[in-house]
């Protein structure tokens, strides 16, 4: 179930097939605290809307005419941060999902995930939390430190001294991020309240410049400040 809000969620559902965009907005119209805001056929036509209404949250596809989703993407979090992109793919495919995570998404949702899951991801991105399985979040993290060389005697810090003003509290929910957690695991993990963990993983994604708990823990490991996990 979405979260209580102060109004509706804005939604734009980007696709270039008919059948897919309608099926979304289907699923999601009568959904509370939810609103379609409009669609696109192609990247551009979503970077379009975007402008127009800022919308909290982007359903977008990736194989599209005229500008493809990853770079729709690029361009959406460059000009507004505050949106959010949730990946349709029809693989699970690793290397692909990397690539966009790399570009801003806060995730990804297969294209024939039940409509559960689907609003169960939604609600995850609009609430801040992690989008990906911890199986997954492994493979793609993995793959990540080993494209920018983080080797597995990377200290984090190094002198003792902190990248981005992050608080050795800060770096501990950064390094459980980064192994998938979620903020009720890592509540448990630090022995404190979900609260707290919620503040400081803001305080994360803000010393980090980014706009989501994803985005944060790719940066992390682009600037080797936290180790790979173990394989």
């Amino acid at each position: 179930m979405l979260a209580e809000r102060a109004k509706p969620a804005g939604i734009v559902i980007a696709d270039d097939h008919d059948l897919v965009r309608s099926g979304l907005r289907a699923l999601l119209t009568d959904v509370p605290n939810l609103q379609v805001l409009g669609e696109a056929a192609n990247g551009r036509e979503a970077l379009e809307l975007c402008r127009r209404f800022e919308p909290d949250l982007v359903l977008m596809d990736v194989r599209m005419p005229e500008m493809d989703g990853l770079t729709a993407t690029r361009a959406i979090k460059h000009h507004y941060p505050r949106t959010s992109v949730l990946v349709l793919t029809v693989h699970e495919n690793a290397s692909y999902m990397l690539e966009a995570l790399k570009a801003g998404a806060a995730g990804y949702i297969l294209k024939d995930a039940p409509r559960k899951e689907l609003l169960g991801a939604i609600g995850r991105v609009l609430e801040g939390e992690a989008t990906l399985s911890r199986r997954l979040s492994f493979q793609l993290l993995l793959q990540l430190a080993d494209e920018v060389g983080v080797g597995p005697d990377v200290a984090g810090f190094p002198e003792g001294k902190t990248h981005f003003s992050l608080t050795p509290r800060e770096l501990e929910v950064l390094r459980l991020l980064a192994r998938g957690y979620s903020n009720q695991k890592i509540a448990e993990s630090l022995v404190v309240a979900v609260g707290t963990v919620k503040n400081h993983v803001q305080h994360v994604i803000v010393k980090l410049g980014v706009s989501d708990r994803t985005q944060a823990v790719v940066r992390a490991y682009e600037a080797g400040i936290v180790k790979p996990p173990s394989r």
